[in-house]
């Protein structure tokens, strides 16, 4: 397998375009803003969620494209019931039920996008919401953490040539080589591999964002983050370890009921996010050891060498005489050694930058 995925992963690009946008190494993070099941079963707050969500200046939105029996079984059985935390005793199809986005709904739901001039793009779960999707142009897939071991859906979205972004969430490095391996089997050449904790909510301490590093570093690709936790100290942590996208849940703001609003954020909270990521960014910008203009006008105070004690022709020069203080229009202080010592050239006036011509050579 890693014979295999060095040779394959070679055709994979460090960066590419969705609809105009780049997505890649060493560019501003791809924001994608998560809509999931916050829709709350309502079409009209579906349609909400997309234009309030394209005002907080993200790259892209995204969606999730199913029916409840293209992902589970309507089966009560142990195994397909919920058994701990947010969605604590509710069967799988019933959770899917209510979070799924009807199929009806997405040619809407792309209309609206466009008329926002956003990107919208969605997760399919299986190979009829791959064709759904191509025939609304949709511009990307995104591979969800649960799916990541379906190589069959992976090979078939990969297909399409279209950019390809997986999640990570669960998976050993082995099973996150196979998919990868499997996009470049299907001839797949644009794919960001995210780095993800299917906790929902994750604990910020269950991050472990130093993951992203050894992700890019083994696979040779763009890497990201999709994110659970509840703020945006992730996404800041991770942009700064090299990041390219960020995901991130979305919801209206004072939605507390719907799926999977208790790891969303709202408008105020997904612009700050936005504006902090960014920052982020534009703040490691390159290995710079050059004056930037913000320090052009306090270059001239940095210290030098100046006559801190008046001194006539012929006399020699103390420490008494030559002090390195600020600014910075006299000798360099490296030089205050070679003076202390040395006869003065000329008369020396107290506060005069120190030059060679007030010593004699």
């Amino acid at each position: 397998m890693q014979q295999r995925l060095t040779t394959k992963t070679t055709q994979f690009k460090q960066d590419f375009k969705i609809e105009g946008n780049i997505v890649g190494k060493g560019h501003s993070p791809y924001i994608i803003a998560e809509l999931s099941g916050n829709h709350g079963g309502s079409l009209d707050h579906a349609l909400k969620l997309i234009d309030v969500a394209a005002r907080t200046g993200v790259s892209a939105l995204k969606i999730q494209t199913y029916k409840p029996d293209t992902i589970t079984l309507n089966h009560n059985g142990p195994e397909f019931v919920v058994k701990e935390k947010l969605w604590q005793g509710r069967t799988l199809y019933d959770l899917y039920e209510e979070a799924h986005t009807p199929w009806e709904w997405h040619a809407a739901l792309f209309k609206q996008a466009k008329i926002n001039n956003i990107t919208l793009f969605s997760s399919p779960f299986d190979n009829t919401a791959v064709d759904l999707l191509e025939d609304l142009n949709c511009p990307a897939y995104k591979i969800a953490s649960f799916e990541l071991t379906d190589i069959g859906l992976i090979k078939y979205a990969a297909s399409t040539k279209k950019p390809i972004i997986m999640s990570t969430g669960m998976a050993t490095f082995d099973e996150i080589q196979e998919a990868v391996a499997a996009a470049a089997d299907a001839g797949g050449t644009e794919l960001v591999v995210l780095h993800c904790i299917s906790g929902y909510p994750t604990p910020i301490a269950d991050c472990n964002l130093t993951t992203l590093t050894d992700l890019q570093r083994k696979l040779g690709v763009p890497v990201g983050l999709s994110d659970h936790s509840l703020d945006d100290t992730a996404a800041i942590a991770a942009t700064a370890l090299g990041a390219c996208v960020i995901e991130k849940h979305f919801k209206l703001k004072g939605d507390d009921s719907s799926v999977d609003s208790a790891f969303s954020l709202d408008e105020e909270q997904f612009s700050r996010l936005v504006t902090r990521v960014k920052d982020t960014h534009a703040s490691l910008g390159e290995v710079n050891y050059r004056l930037t203009d913000s320090e052009q006008d306090n270059a001239p105070f940095r210290r030098s060498l100046y006559v801190a004690k008046a001194i006539k022709r012929g006399e020699i020069f103390t420490a008494e005489h030559v002090r390195s203080v600020r600014p910075g229009k006299g000798l360099h202080p490296r030089h205050l050694n070679e003076v202390i010592g040395q006869v003065a050239a000329q008369d020396v006036e107290f506060g005069t930058p120190l030059a060679w011509e007030h010593v004699v050579q």
